[in-house]
């Protein structure tokens, strides 16, 4: 059983590696779903990390139809991790019929050569997910995150069943999305899965004394895993 983290800052990485995390997912902006953090941010995470580094490579928020611009950004992204020394990267494009952009995708997962390579939830906006999960072994990717296409894993946890069934051992196939302490044990039941994704994210309060109300939501406190909240995950999974 394997525990990956998403961590949305190099705090938020220490936290999942000081709770017993397995692996972390580097992002930056949570709250828009996740996107490519800074070159300073992955450097330093990778010199922090003693587990491995997986980076997010999501040039913008909102849907996963891109561009040729996107695109470029998004090998260049590649590459620098590759140059930092990541493990691997997280990734994911679409077409506008709601089918994995097989080109796209083929040249990212070329650019990313010896890295390891995970397809997003960009997997639960698919028209047909048993074809896109057929189209994502092809590539190449070792595993896929998804949460059944519903707003949780748990919600989901018919289809992530289904689809591990499907992989067939080809690739690993990592429900996310709502998971927690409380109900990883019942997931792992459920799906047969053996890799998860969580976020264990809490609310920082925030240390600024002069604060302008008009402007709270400038001022609040960041959103940062928490090392018990993964411990709890870990313990949890690793119980099983």
């Amino acid at each position: 059983m394997l525990l990956e983290i998403a961590a949305n800052s190099v705090a938020s990485a220490l936290a999942a590696q000081q709770g017993g995390a397995d692996r972390v997912e580097l992002c930056t902006a949570l709250e828009l779903g996740g996107l490519t953090p800074s070159h300073a941010q992955i450097a330093l995470a990778r010199e922090r990390l003693r587990i491995p580094l997986y980076v997010l490579i999501r040039p913008r928020a909102g849907d996963f139809l891109y561009g040729d611009l996107e695109g470029e950004t998004m090998q260049r992204d590649i590459e620098a991790c590759a140059a930092l020394g990541c493990d691997g990267v997280v990734l994911g494009a679409l077409d506008a019929e709601g089918e994995v952009d097989v080109p796209r995708c083929r040249t990212l997962v070329a650019t990313a050569g010896k890295l390891g390579v995970t397809f997003h939830r960009a997997f639960d906006l698919c028209r047909d997910p048993a074809r896109a999960l057929e189209d994502i072994v092809a590539l190449g990717c070792e595993r896929v995150l998804t949460s059944g296409a519903q707003a949780s894993a748990i919600e989901g946890a018919a289809l992530i069943r289904e689809l591990v069934a499907q992989a067939a051992g080809r690739l690993a196939v990592m429900p996310g999305a709502g998971i927690t302490a409380q109900n990883i044990a019942a997931l792992a039941a459920a799906t047969g899965a053996r890799e998860f994704h969580a976020s264990a994210k809490s609310r920082q309060p925030s240390g600024m004394r002069h604060q302008r109300a008009v402007l709270a939501d400038m001022e609040c406190g960041e959103l940062r895993s928490d090392a018990g909240q993964v411990r709890a995950l870990a313990t949890a999974l690793h119980a099983m």
